[in-house]
């Protein structure tokens, strides 16, 4: 017997979290900006707490970051999302108040196609604050040398578990359930890789989904994890459902077409027909 998925807000899922049920984070397209929602951080301990959205720049605590942008920019500012189609794989950029995030970088090479994506934002490398890594396959880390080099002063952040070839480049933030990377939520969906994770806004409300999801080819729906590809199919599975609990109006993917509209209810109807 299938029990049919829960949608839950933010702050449900802190709830919910704190009494050790599946939750989940989410990464939005603009500021995580209404007075009467928290900023998420972490104790040292991993436990999630709540701070006030007026908390200022990067923080590591234990190997995990947290990061906001200033509270004037946070309740102000909206973001815009930007995607960079490298043929099979996309990367992405969030744009706000004259800076960026970098969502994955693509294959070897690809770093002139995301500069030229924040160029169509008005931007440049010198906008780049943080660039967030979904998880550590080739095809989405490829040009992370590259385009930390370019975006001398951004952070990088991954998945505790998918850091190590990353590390190469760079120092890693650690980040998962509970995180605020430039005002954007992480939500750890492991399976695909061991680290995965995935990005929400729950004000703008979009999901950056990297492998955890796909999309249809023709953006008409979205498509569960790829098992051909995922290290635990049975995990990758929990992490799907674990999204379609979620609230967001559009989910970007790592491969096939955005599904612009309501996305949370098709993850939701998708997650009832994957068999564990």
């Amino acid at each position: 017997m299938t029990s049919t998925p829960r949608r839950v807000g933010r702050r449900q899922f802190l709830v919910d979290l704190g009494k050790g049920a599946v939750g989940l984070a989410v990464f939005g397209i603009a500021a995580a900006a209404c007075s009467d929602d928290d900023a998420v951080t972490t104790t040292p301990g991993g436990s999630a707490t709540t701070a006030p959205v007026t908390t200022r720049g990067p923080t590591t605590t234990g190997g995990a970051a947290t990061s906001q942008p200033p509270e004037t920019t946070l309740a102000q500012a909206r973001s815009e999302v930007h995607r960079v189609n490298l043929g099979f794989v996309s990367a992405y950029l969030v744009a706000r108040d004259g800076a960026a995030a970098v969502i994955d970088t693509g294959t070897g090479g690809s770093e002139g196609d995301i500069h030229a994506g924040l160029g169509t934002l008005g931007l440049d490398w010198t906008s780049v604050g943080h660039v967030i890594f979904t998880h550590d396959h080739g095809d989405h880390i490829g040009s992370a040398g590259a385009v930390l080099a370019n975006a001398a002063a951004a952070q990088a952040y991954a998945g505790a578990d998918d850091m190590q070839a990353i590390e190469q480049w760079g120092p890693v933030n650690a980040v998962g359930d509970g995180d605020r990377v430039f005002g954007l939520d992480i939500v750890a969906t492991p399976g695909h890789t061991p680290g995965h994770i995935s990005v929400l806004d729950p004000v703008a409300r979009f999901l950056i989904a990297g492998d955890a999801l796909n999309g249809e080819p023709d953006g008409s729906g979205v498509l569960g994890p790829n098992p051909g590809f995922s290290d635990d199919m049975a995990t990758a599975i929990e992490s799907a459902r674990k999204l379609g609990m979620l609230e967001y109006d559009d989910a970007y993917f790592g491969h096939g077409e955005p599904l612009l509209g309501g996305a949370s209810a098709a993850v939701a109807d998708l997650a009832e027909s994957l068999e564990p």
